[in-house]
């Protein structure tokens, strides 16, 4: 191949995509169509000799609609029966948690109870340890490395190799479980633009007065008019041997371990030009906080739940 060919290869957005057996359907779509089928033909073949065909039809056709729909719909990126099951297990799931690892203490006997005890909140992080790792419910340990991007298409062919083959070599030297996550989060321009406007008073000339005045109205404009999103690249490493048990320990040595993957992986793609780096427990938590609540509004120096808060600012 011609080294100034440029290296393009399409890759299907779902790589987890499962295989097609027969007739362009998948293991999971033809055991749907077969069963939805033997229904159809055993109510044909026990019902024909005493109900009219009409009315067989009139049974059957929203059956085999309803087995195709499960088969070969999709909603949300899911099929559609994959999608049914997540909304049926929703409806059952308690909606009313509240955080108790020990379990909700049920009140007294004398005390009449109206309606449903809430149901403990089950997270799958038990703690964020003070050197950044996280405990996880099952006993697992994970780092937390956040990355920025790099423009691939930007680059020259030479160069889209270097960048393939320094991508591969971190590929190939993982001996843990990693996961790559890329998720988009609201950003709200206000502050900024509030900082410009209380800024521009103090420069020393009034054309970069009115050059930061037009920046800021500028911003305000595009934050009213807009959804900004920012992008944030998360690398999640885990012990590939979780500790076994409670001991204190163990724990200590899972830590060691995942952070110090994490520092390899984080020279490793330094050689790529991508500046990575090792999130500690403050940095971790406000990425919880975030995953858990998006939308909502979470200043940088929020305190850990473990944290002693010493002073209150007015």
């Amino acid at each position: 191949m011609n080294d100034s060919e440029p290296l393009i290869v399409r890759i299907p957005a779902d790589v987890a995509r499962p295989d097609k057996i027969a007739y362009g359907f998948t293991a999971r779509q033809l055991a749907i169509l077969a069963v939805t089928g033997a229904l159809a033909s055993s109510v044909y073949y026990v019902f024909r000799q005493v109900v009219p065909v009409v009315v067989i039809a009139a049974v059957v056709l929203p059956l085999v609609a309803l087995g195709a729909a499960l088969a070969l719909g999709r909603r949300d990126g899911l099929t559609l029966d994959r999608f049914t099951l997540a909304a049926m297990l929703f409806l059952r799931s308690p909606t009313k948690v509240v955080a108790a690892p020990d379990g909700v203490t049920p009140p007294p006997r004398w005390c009449r109870l109206r309606g449903k005890l809430p149901a403990p909140l089950c997270l799958p992080v038990r703690a964020v340890r003070s050197d950044g790792a996280l405990e996880l419910a099952d006993g697992g340990t994970v780092a937390l490395v956040e990355t920025s991007t790099l423009s691939f298409h930007l680059r020259t062919a030479d160069e889209q190799a270097s960048l393939v083959g320094a991508f591969g070599r971190w590929l190939n030297s993982l001996d843990a479980t990693v996961q790559v996550l890329v998720r988009a989060r609201p950003v709200d321009l206000a502050g900024l633009v509030e900082a410009l406007e209380q800024r521009a008073e103090h420069l020393p000339h009034p054309a970069l007065v009115r050059a930061a005045a037009e920046h800021a109205n500028f911003l305000g404009q595009l934050n009213a008019s807009q959804d900004l999103l920012a992008r944030q690249v998360l690398v999640v490493i885990r012990d590939p041997h979780p500790p076994r048990g409670r001991r204190s320990t163990a724990r200590d040595a899972s830590a060691a371990v995942v952070l110090r993957q994490a520092v390899e992986t984080q020279r490793a793609l330094a050689a790529l030009g991508v500046t990575a780096a090792v999130l500690n427990a403050d940095a971790a938590n406000r990425v919880l906080t975030e995953c858990l609540d998006p939308d909502g509004w979470h200043p940088a120096g929020i305190a850990r739940p473990d944290e002693l808060i010493s002073g209150l600012e007015a």
